[in-house]
């Protein structure tokens, strides 16, 4: 996947996984890249357990993005001292 891909792919996951986390997003950069991190964790996690992660910009790899930012985000949460859920 080139840059510009994962920039969509994690603006949308970003985006998704805060408003499941705490409602409201961190901020258009924020989002980014806690979402292009999640992706990556989610990417991570689902290899390892269904064997497949990312695939490119689509429904599945969307899905594994949007897991992986609550996981991000979740995390992110707990360290900052932030409200979630």
């Amino acid at each position: 996947m080139g840059i510009i891909s994962w920039i969509i792919l994690g603006l949308i996951a970003g985006f998704i996984g805060s408003k499941i986390v705490n409602k409201t997003g961190q901020g258009m950069i924020m989002d980014i890249v806690l979402g292009i991190v999640g992706a990556i964790v989610g990417g991570v996690i689902f290899s390892q357990i269904f064997g497949s992660g990312i695939t490119g910009l689509n429904i599945w790899s969307l899905i594994v993005a949007v897991a992986g930012s609550v996981i991000v985000l979740w995390a992110y949460h707990q360290i900052s001292g932030k409200r979630s859920l």
